[in-house]
């Protein structure tokens, strides 16, 4: 899903939802992709998540880059129009970050043997 994508649209759902949701957003913020996050506000749904989004942002808890990724829209043509204005401004510590498959050579090994 995320190779073949140029954005995610989530409509209103539940916990599993949610979660998907926040999953593609710390991928975004781990500088593992750089594509918009679009919230189908349908009859205000998501108004309450937008304004816990603003407030963390505002108190520093998530970048500017964590918050811009997130569109909303009360209707698909809205959504379609803003996903393609949508341009990525990367956050200076993420962007440091390389998480590209071709860069496995560079991992750290980690010992987790049991010492007793």
């Amino acid at each position: 899903m995320l190779d073949n994508s140029d954005a995610f649209i989530a409509l209103p759902g539940g916990i599993g939802t949610l979660e998907e949701i926040f999953q593609i957003a710390s991928w975004a913020q781990l500088n593992i992709h750089h594509k918009p996050i679009g919230l189908l506000n349908v009859d205000g749904f998501f108004n309450m998540l937008l304004s816990f989004l603003d407030q963390a942002e505002e108190e520093n808890f998530i970048p500017h880059s964590a918050r811009q990724i997130f569109i909303s829209a009360s209707t698909a043509e809205e959504m379609v129009d803003k996903l393609e204005d949508f341009v990525y401004t990367p956050d200076p510590v993420a962007a440091q970050i390389d998480w590209s498959k071709g860069n496995s050579s560079k991992k750290r090994k980690m010992d987790l043997s049991l010492h007793l």
